[in-house]
């Protein structure tokens, strides 16, 4: 009768050892530490506030969808690049200035009463201008957050603030596109309402301008920052 083999422990990396943390890591899935967990629910806690009695659901509905893409895809990005918790933060702080502007469709945030609230002044009257705001801010809060990715894999300075200022421009106006889109497929009304230009024949130039100023400010910020860290 053969004699049944069986394989030797000898070659079983233990589970205590090096090699065997990182064969147990590779085939493990990558957790959210516990500072990116807490960001993130305080960012979904502050949806669900946004979400009552909403003055425009269906609306607000569409900017959402919006909102679920971008969480996925800083999902994907933690679990590809592991960010560190800065980096998840801004990200988070962006989509929650979107959170806001969605709960007024963008053209109606009441900013102007809460600025009187916070300091009695009125501020001029005219455009209302969140939109303008969060496109400044998608470059200067996203900008320093591509600038690490890519100094983290051996970028040079001006190379990485060179792509992270491109990805802003690039995808600002890819959304300026889809709006255009928006405007194409839905009524007048309905896409006025979506879109927040509020008459002006250049909403999109000035929006894409604002991403760009965010984005070499922000990109410029992060790139000196690192290179003070590093002296």
């Amino acid at each position: 009768m053969a004699a049944v083999s069986t394989p030797s422990l000898e070659h079983v990396p233990a589970a205590g050892t090096a090699a065997g943390q990182a064969e147990l890591g590779a085939v493990a899935p990558r957790r959210l530490p516990r500072g990116h967990v807490i960001a993130l629910l305080v960012f979904a806690a502050l949806v669900a506030v946004s979400w009552w009695r909403p003055g425009w659901p269906a609306e607000q509905a569409l900017h959402h969808g919006l909102t679920v893409l971008a969480v996925a895809g800083l999902l994907w990005a933690q679990r590809r690049l592991r960010l560190p918790l800065s980096s998840f933060v801004l990200v988070l702080v962006f989509l929650t200035l979107h959170t806001v502007a969605a709960r007024w469709i963008y053209s109606y945030v009441p900013y102007e009463q809460w600025w009187h609230t916070l300091t009695g002044a009125v501020p001029s009257g005219g455009r209302n201008h969140f939109d303008r705001l969060v496109h400044f801010g998608y470059g200067l809060l996203l900008a320093p957050v591509l600038v690490r990715a890519w100094r983290e894999r051996g970028a040079g300075r001006g190379r990485a603030w060179l792509q992270a200022v491109q990805v802003i421009v690039s995808t600002g106006a890819l959304y300026e596109l889809f709006e255009w889109g928006i405007a194409l497929a839905l009524a007048p009304d309905a896409a006025e309402a979506y879109n927040g230009q509020q008459g002006d024949q250049w909403d999109a130039q000035k929006d894409m301008a604002l991403a760009l100023a965010g984005a070499a400010l922000g990109a410029t910020v992060a790139v000196c920052r690192r290179s003070a860290t590093r002296r």
